[in-house]
């Protein structure tokens, strides 16, 4: 939109120099390319679609390249059309009769739009997360959970006193708030690590005496 000056009067819009040099550098090698697709005897509509196919085959290795992602496919693809664009722009300056086009640029020239499909169907859906799991990585990296992360129930259950004497509480004599929170506890650690939760760290976790961890383990499995 044309800009407004101090006066009040409008401002021509400014051109962009070097949108206007990409204009005119793809304009040329567009037409480049569609000389050479007539001269190799694709004539018609054909002999316009092969620029329209290197120039979004360049343009499609081009964004997987400034995603930041699979970098070596973009690289490759984006060489590949490059390297098409090029021998296009080179072959029609004169150095090739394009009267009498050779067997091999036929053949080239032909097979080009099997490349080309190959080549944008790899770039367009390919695996951009090397993660084969998605769910597993998310629980391997997911920070350890701590107590205060874990709801405490409802009522704070009353703990057995714990002396190198007493005789170790039975399964049923667990209060059921402390198997419930502590079963919290151990699903957390088997979705982390994968494995079932061992009384040592179980009491870690809760704070409680070993002979109780150990039943309460025995409860939870």
């Amino acid at each position: 939109m044309p800009g407004t000056g101090r006066s009040g009067r409008a401002c021509p819009a400014r051109v962009d120099a070097v949108l206007v040099q990409a204009l005119i550098a793809a304009a040329l090698s567009f037409a480049h390319l569609h000389d050479l697709a007539l001269a190799a005897g694709q004539d018609g509509w054909k002999a316009w679609a092969y620029p329209v196919s290197v120039d979004l085959l360049l343009v499609a290795a081009w964004r997987r390249l400034r995603s930041g992602e699979a970098k070596t496919a973009g690289w490759c693809w984006f060489l590949v059309a490059l390297t098409a664009s090029l021998g296009a722009n080179v072959a029609t300056a004169g150095l090739l009769d394009l009267e009498n086009v050779p067997a091999w640029l036929r053949i080239l020239v032909a097979g080009w739009p099997a490349v080309a499909f190959l080549g944008g169907t790899l770039l367009a859906h390919g695996a951009a997360n090397p993660s084969a799991d998605p769910v597993a990585a998310e629980a391997v990296q997911a920070p350890e959970p701590t107590a205060a992360d874990v709801e405490p129930p409802t009522a704070t259950p009353e703990l057995p006193n714990s002396t190198p004497e007493s005789t170790p509480p039975s399964p049923s004599s667990v209060p059921p708030a402390l198997v419930t929170l502590a079963r919290k506890v151990a699903d957390e650690h088997r979705a982390r690590t994968g494995t079932d939760i061992d009384p040592s760290t179980l009491r870690a976790r809760l704070g409680v005496p070993m002979p109780l961890a150990e039943a309460i383990t025995t409860q939870l499995t």
